[in-house]
Formats: structure tokens, sequence, C-alpha cells
């Protein structure tokens, strides 16, 4: 047997007919532009962004099988560090080139803030060099849609959604070297730095290690309170706490406060994750205090 080094994405191991079951793609494979557009789509729109195993006091497993367990085999998703590791791994298999990032979100602040996103670059196999890498995101919950060519000002609208991906404009206490790249998306308020990342490259080994901060730090927003959220053609749905929120591309939102006692059928009519009985009870008692 081979020693696991920890390079790669471990392809190999992807069930690839339930996921592909699972993002309802069931059209050629071949690891093409095209066949990446599709398999983004599928994915963004299927599996939910969710933290909700934190609040069930239980750890984030990034192993494969866990994540595959998890995001394909139940009606359950992730967030980005369990979207990534599985996209990953579905990308690899197909053929494409994968290389993983770190990203700072930051919604439009301009202070530094730590690393706590995933999200990969990838190019299909066999292009030129000069051909523009494609940046994928499906670990976000809001977006986009489909992956955006990796090149500056690269500006798309996909079904009323709008992103661009640019060069990193340095504020007073970044020079150009350290302001990398950016992510922007258009909200009612303009267009906002939704988050920053630098070229360097990011293994499994890292996802282990930035996923710890993220779901025990009391300093990390997911160990606060149930987030989920459900991005669609037509609708991104987000429940914060008790707070749901369903905003359209168009920027309208429409805004209520549920009682504890909501959040399950909730979590299973509008984001498709549906709890088992005993996890469920425990998620209204976390929030009744």
């Amino acid at each position: 047997m081979t020693e696991d080094l920890g390079y790669g994405w471990q392809g190999d191991l992807i069930d690839m007919p339930a996921y592909l079951k699972r993002i309802g793609y069931d059209g050629d494979p071949a690891p093409t532009p095209e066949t990446l557009r599709a398999l983004h789509r599928g994915h963004t729109t299927s599996i939910p962004f969710e933290n909700l195993e934190i609040m069930l006091g239980r750890p984030v497993d990034l192993s494969l099988d866990a994540v595959q367990s998890k995001l394909v085999e139940r009606p359950r998703g992730g967030y980005c560090f369990e979207h990534n590791r599985l996209f990953a791994a579905v990308l690899e298999r197909l053929g494409y080139e994968v290389t993983a990032l770190a990203g700072r979100v930051t919604m439009g602040a301009d202070k530094v803030l730590p690393a706590t996103h995933a999200l990969l670059l990838v190019r299909p196999p066999g292009r030129s060099g000069d051909e523009p890498a494609w940046l994928c995101d499906v670990g976000f919950g809001a977006g986009p849609l489909e992956p955006l060519r990796f090149r500056d000002g690269e500006e798309v609208e996909q079904d009323g959604w709008r992103f661009r991906l640019q060069k990193g404009r340095p504020v007073p206490t970044w020079t150009p070297a350290t302001a990398g790249w950016e992510l922007r998306q258009l909200l009612p308020e303009g267009w906002v730095q939704r988050h920053t990342f630098a070229l360097n490259e990011t293994f499994r080994i890292d996802f282990e290690v930035l996923n710890h901060y993220v779901s025990t730090s009391p300093r990390s927003p997911f160990t606060r309170r149930p987030f989920t959220q459900k991005f669609s053609s037509n609708a991104h749905r987000v429940l914060d706490g008790t707070k749901l929120t369903t905003t359209r591309p168009d920027g309208t939102t429409e805004t209520r406060t549920l009682l504890p006692e909501e959040l399950p059928e909730t979590l299973a009519s509008h984001f498709d994750i549906v709890l088992e009985a005993e996890d469920a009870r425990r998620l209204v008692k976390s929030l009744r205090g």
C-alpha cells in the first residue's frame, strides 16, 4: 500500500455515479469547460451550505468518506471546506488540474481578516498555459452559479446574479504583492468585495487546520448560531439563527423571524436539509436557550 503523502484530492475514492445523481447531472463527463460549468451549477444549486454539525456538538470531519456520506448520500450539506474537498476530488477524478486556494472573507471590510474560506483554481487538461484557468467557488453558499474565467476584470451575469473577478486593490497597509485577487458581487448597495485570496497553493492538511479554527474557535461566526444557505437561479435563502431571508436577483428581500420549533421543517422545505429526529430536537433546544 502506497503511503498517502497528502498531495492531491483522492479522486479515485469518489463514488462518481452517486455524486452525479446528487447534483442532477447526466451529461458527458469529459473534462471540458462546458462540463465544468454544468458541474459547478449542479453542485451549487443542489447541495446546501450549513454548519449544523457544529451546533449539534459534533466535529466536522473532512475525510472523503465522511464528506461523501454527508453531502452525497444524506439530505445534508456542509460549509466551504467540505464542499471544496468533495468538488476537488470529483474534478481530479475526471481529469481536471485542481489547485486549492484559501480566501479571506471580507464582505467589504478593510481590516485584515483570517483565511477561513476555500476555493479552487481549475484547468481542463491539455490546455495551453496561455488560456485562463477557472475560479470555482461551490462552497460559499451564495454563488456564483458557474465558475469565472481567471482573468483580471472578468465580469459575469448568471441568471441575474452578477460577479466580478479582479486583481486586488491595495489599501494603505497592504503592498501590491499581498493584495492578491478579489471576488466581488453586485448587491443592492453596489459592488462589494466578497473575499480576497492569493495564489498560494493549499493542501488537504491546510484544510484540516483551517477547519479546526472555523469549527471550534469562539471567534468563528460558525460556532455561534445555526447558519444555512441555499442558492439557485432565482433565490438566495439564508437562515441565520432564527432569521430567514430570501433575496432575489433584482435585490428584493423578504425576511421573517421563526420560532425555534419551526426550524426543522424550514430546513427541510427551504434548504433540503432533513435532520434526524434527535438532532432536530437538540437543535430546537439549543435555540430556546
